[in-house]
């Protein structure tokens, strides 16, 4: 038998997690016409169909799971021996909502940096949920409720700790100590998230007149900071503007939320100093403003 091309292992490999020719070939940068070419070389070179085509993508057989586990195992032994000889410097992607990005994450990473020079930072600013196989992402920021997945490793990072924010001038216009209604009686700033028209609905009140509307939440905070009106945010992503004077706090939501900020990480994923470095100071980090 044919000595079997390292190359052609790894695009087998690719197949075997992805299932699908097609992210196969856009994890190694190949065409997918090439990927499914090697792959069905590969098959005759053995003599053995590894996958069952379908319409929605591949299915391993039975020797193709076995041989896939073994050559996966193999890759990985070649990779690390690699690393020994040539060490990669330590890298971390790190996937986060935009507006936690702009926010909270740029003003402080400089200092995450200073204190690693050795470690390379990647941030994704993203909503979409990370698929820690096929796109890189070491550790991942998302807010809603507490994720439940075994798959995954979670820590909260911060609680949402809701807060009206607006313009020192307009914050004056509207008077110390000022209740849920009394806040409605001026322009509100809503994002994607309308958190203004679940808190009015739940509290009974009358829908307030119309006012803007942003798709991100860095946006609303950004158009309160210019008095536009009053915006309702996370305390962790109003911070920086709450530190420097350019927002006031002047009403909170003492309601309690379900949902938060969590970090998350694959359970399966290798020890990584870098990644738990990451996570200790953005826990640290967190604790200041919330």
């Amino acid at each position: 038998m044919k000595t079997i091309n390292l190359n052609t292992l790894r695009m087998f490999d690719a197949a075997a997690r992805h299932l699908n020719f097609g992210h196969a070939a856009e994890e190694l940068n190949l065409t997918q016409g090439a990927v499914a070419q090697q792959v069905r070389k590969l098959e005759a070179d053995l003599g053995l169909k590894l996958f069952e085509r379908h319409a929605r993508g591949l299915r391993l057989t039975g020797p193709g799971r076995t041989y896939a586990a073994s050559v996966q195992k193999g890759l990985n032994i070649i990779d690390e021996a690699t690393n020994k000889l040539s060490p990669a410097p330590a890298k971390i992607n790190l996937s986060l909502p935009p507006s936690l990005a702009t926010k909270w994450l740029v003003p402080r990473l400089k200092e995450f940096m200073r204190a690693n020079p050795t470690i390379e930072v990647n941030t994704i600013a993203s909503e979409k949920l990370a698929n820690f196989t096929s796109d890189g992402v070491t550790l991942a920021i998302r807010i809603g409720k507490r994720p439940k997945q075994a798959s995954l490793k979670v820590r909260e990072l911060s609680p949402l700790n809701m807060v009206a924010v607006c313009s020192p001038r307009l914050a004056e216009r509207i008077g110390a100590a000022p209740e849920l209604e009394d806040l409605t009686r001026h322009p509100l700033i809503h994002d994607e998230h309308n958190y203004w028209m679940k808190l009015i609905d739940s509290a009974g009140l009358d829908a307030p007149r119309a006012s803007m509307s942003f798709n991100q939440t860095a946006l609303a905070v950004d158009a309160a900071a210019a008095g536009e009106g009053v915006a309702l945010v996370p305390r962790l992503i109003a911070c920086s503007g709450l530190a420097n004077g350019s927002l006031v706090e002047i009403w909170k939501n003492d309601a309690p939320l379900h949902d938060a900020y969590y970090l998350v990480w694959p359970s399966a994923a290798q020890p990584n100093a870098a990644r738990d470095a990451m996570i200790s100071w953005l826990l640290d980090e967190a604790t200041k403003h919330t």
